[in-house]
């Protein structure tokens, strides 16, 4: 059955005839004919009396209805499609860090909605590995994220690079490792530490670089909103190591230092035959990359494109901006 086959029974039998209904569909009376012929051989049954004024048969009179509702859905199936590609669409959901929505999302939010104000704007704060997963779920069109790349390496995604920044040791303004500008690896593994829970590609990232740096990460909280890691620091010697944009705050706060991190120098055994120690650094990633990602299906839709473009043009400016600002000799990390 072919959707041809419906719309020229509907045309017959609204018209009363093969030749009136073929002229209202700007096709050959033979063509609707055939059409017709073609959908009683499969239904098994005749649809018409074939007389001077064409009439429905009783399986006719029963299959009308039928047939008039696949033809409806067809049609508002078409003009639904036909709204989204014109941006025409009830919503946009948007899955973000902490760090990002709290800090550099709202100017893009403000440009979006004056830009679509017909458009339900919805924005989920979430961890990046829960972020990504609702977003491969088809929970929301756009996911801003920590990069891991096994997780976001995926022919079905695609991911654009936003910014590379510098994680750093958020502690209490009295706290011992504020007499340092860039925290030894031998001072900062003596201290416990406040951490992302689960879930959350910072808590990865610290993990896997104690791990490579042979040492115990001595996590003893787990939170997942910067005032609560702003809050439990102020309060004695537990440090946290964070991105730079989950700082921005604690940096007007006097009762909250941040330090730099130094890089990580190890004794080691020169070769497997000597007991001789030498110095070596250990490649350390002290950095994250924060990317955004959605599907390729999702940038022929007009918000979600426009949203994108907004990310992209909005928010490493805010971070350049900001780090020229706080240390006009700092290299901006692209």
């Amino acid at each position: 059955m072919r959707l041809e086959q419906l719309q020229s029974f509907l045309s017959v039998a609204e018209t009363g005839s093969f030749q009136q209904a073929a002229r209202k569909l700007g096709l050959t009376q033979s063509t609707i004919s055939r059409q017709v012929q073609g959908l009683e051989e499969e239904l098994g049954l005749p649809l018409f009396h074939r007389t001077a004024q064409v009439k429905l048969t009783i399986g006719g009179e029963r299959f009308w209805p039928y047939a008039r509702k696949i033809c409806q859905t067809w049609e508002s199936a078409k003009e639904e499609l036909a709204s989204l590609l014109m941006g025409k669409q009830p919503e946009l959901c948007v899955a973000v860090i902490h760090s990002v929505c709290s800090s550099y999302l709202p100017p893009v939010l403000q440009k979006f909605c004056y830009a679509y104000p017909e458009v339900q704007l919805r924005v989920t704060s979430l961890g990046s590995d829960r972020a990504l997963k609702v977003l491969k779920d088809g929970l929301v069109d756009i996911a801003i994220i920590m990069n891991n790349r096994s997780f976001t390496a995926s022919g079905e995604l695609l991911v654009d690079l936003l910014y590379q920044e510098s994680i750093q040791v958020l502690m209490a303004s009295n706290h011992p490792l504020t007499k340092y500008s860039q925290v030894p690896w031998d001072e900062l593994i003596r201290y416990p530490q406040v951490v992302f829970k689960d879930g959350y590609g910072m808590q990865r990232l610290v993990q896997e670089n104690f791990t490579k740096a042979g040492a115990k990460l001595n996590a003893v909280l787990e939170l997942n909103t910067l005032d609560g890691f702003r809050g439990v620091i102020r309060q004695g010697e537990l440090i946290a190591l964070l991105p730079y944009s989950a700082l921005i705050e604690a940096r007007s706060d006097t009762s909250l230092a941040i330090r730099g991190l130094a890089p990580i120098t190890l004794k080691h055994p020169k070769n497997s035959a000597s007991s001789e120690l030498v110095s070596g650094d250990i490649d350390t990633n002290w950095t994250r990359e924060v990317v955004i990602v959605t599907t390729p299906d999702r940038m022929q839709i007009p918000p979600i494109a426009y949203f994108w473009q907004l990310v992209h043009d909005c928010i490493p400016a805010q971070i350049n901006g900001s780090i020229s600002s706080l240390n006009p000799q700092m290299p901006l990390l692209k």
